[in-house]
C-alpha cells in the first residue's frame, strides 16, 4: 500500500542521499546513508519506513534495507531478570524501554557496515508472538540476511530519536507533573477509564525508575542511537498527544477483526500509559530539534505533524 508521506519525505532526503554518495571517499564507501523514523505508536512508522524501502529500491534503484529496533529486543529470558531485579519499577512491565534491547547487538550490527569483506549483511529477528506475546529473539540461523553493498539504512522505532535530559531534568518535569495531579485531584486509581487518555503520567512512577530510564537512554545515544549516527531523520508527529490512544485503539480493533484477537479499550489504555512518561520526558526535545546541537547544518530532520485521523496538517523542518 502505498504512503503519500513518503513522497514529502524524498523530496527532501534524496538530494542529502545523492550528495552523501557523491561526497564518499573511498574509505567511506561501506557506511549506509542511515534515514532515522520515528513515531508515536499507531501512527504509522513501520508503514512509512516500509514505503521508503520500496520506493528507494523500485523507482530509485538504491539497494534499501529496512531496520527495526525492535529487531535487537533483549532475549526473554534476560527481559525477565531485568524485571525480577526491577519488581516494583512499572515502566519494564511491557518491552520497548529503553534499557530492554541489546546495546551490543545494535552496534554490532551497524559496524557490519565497516568491513570491507562482507559479502552479506545479518538483521535480528524477533517474535513477537512468543511467550504470550512477550516474544523472544529467535536463533541466529533464522535471521535475515541481504546482499552488499547495502546504499541506505531505514531505521524505525518508537524511541529512536529520544536523547537523555541533562541532570535535573527528569527531576523537575516529575516535579510539574506532581503538582498538575495535585492541582487536578488526579491519581492512578481514579485514571482507569478509558474515556481518560492522560498525557500527564509521570507523577505515577517513582524518580528513580525515570532516571534508569535515562541512563539508558545516555547508553543507547552513545552506542548507535544519537545524532552522530545518522543523516536525515523523519519524525512523526501529532497536533494533540491524545491522539496516540485513539491510533492505538484502532490497530487493535483492526487486529481482532483480522484475527479474533486483541487487546480491549481498557487494555490499551494502560498498554500507551507504560509509554506515555517517555512521551512527556523526551518529546520536546525532539521536537526541537533532533540535530540541533550539531555543527554545519548537513543532517537534516523533517517533522511532520498529523492530526487525529492521521492526515500530515504541517511539515517542520529542521
Amino acid at each position: 500500500m502505498a504512503d503519500d508521506r513518503a513522497e514529502v519525505v524524498l523530496e527532501h532526503a534524496l538530494p542529502c542521499i545523492q550528495r552523501k554518495i557523491n561526497n564518499q571517499s573511498h574509505g567511506e564507501r561501506n557506511r549506509p546513508f542511515v534515514l532515522g523514523v520515528t513515531g508515536l505508536q499507531g501512527s504509522g512508522k513501520s508503514h512509512l519506513a516500509s514505503a521508503l524501502v520500496r520506493e528507494l529500491c523500485d523507482k530509485h534503484q538504491y539497494n534499501a534495507i529496512e531496520v527495526s529496533l525492535d529487531d535487537f529486543y533483549l532475549p526473554h529470558s534476560e527481559r525477565q531478570e531485568l524485571r525480577q531485579r526491577n519488581p516494583e519499577n512499572k515502566l519494564l512491565g511491557a518491552r520497548g524501554q529503553p534499557g530492554t534491547h541489546d546495546i551490543e547487538l545494535a552496534r554490532k550490527f551497524f559496524e557490519q557496515f565497516g568491513k570491507v569483506d562482507n559479502d552479506e549483511i545479518w538483521i535480528p529477528s524477533f517474535d513477537k508472538s512468543l511467550f504470550q506475546g512477550d516474544g523472544d529473539r529467535l536463533p541466529q540461523d533464522q535471521w535475515k540476511t541481504v546482499k552488499w553493498p547495502v546504499d541506505i539504512v531505514i531505521f524505525e522505532g518508537w524511541c529512536v530519536g529520544f536523547r537523555p535530559l541533562e541532570m535535573g531534568g527528569v527531576e523537575k518535569k516529575r516535579k510539574e507533573a506532581v503538582e498538575i495531579r495535585d492541582s487536578t485531584k488526579t491519581s492512578e486509581k481514579t485514571r482507569t477509564s478509558t474515556s481518560d487518555f492522560s498525557t500527564s503520567t509521570l507523577a505515577d512512577h517513582d524518580v528513580n525508575h525515570l532516571l534508569w530510564v535515562n541512563e539508558q537512554l545516555c547508553f543507547y545515544c552513545k552506542g548507535f542511537m544519537g545524532p552522530q549516527n545518522f543523516d536525515f531523520f523523519v519524525h512523526l508527529d501529532t497536533d494533540e498527544l491524545a491522539n496516540v490512544y485513539v491510533w492505538r485503539m484502532q490497530q487493535e480493533h483492526a487486529l481482532l477483526e483480522r484475527t479474533g484477537s486483541g487487546m480491549t479499550d481498557e487494555q490499551v489504555v494502560k498498554f500507551v500509559q507504560v509509554y506515555m512518561p517517555a512521551y512527556e520526558l523526551y518529546l520536546d526535545g525532539l521536537r526541537r530539534g533532533f540535530f540541533s546541537d550539531m555543527q554545519g547544518g548537513v543532517k537534516k530532520q523533517i517533522r511532520l505533524v498529523m492530526d487525529i485521523k492521521r492526515n500530515a496538517i504541517n511539515a517542520e523542518f529542521l
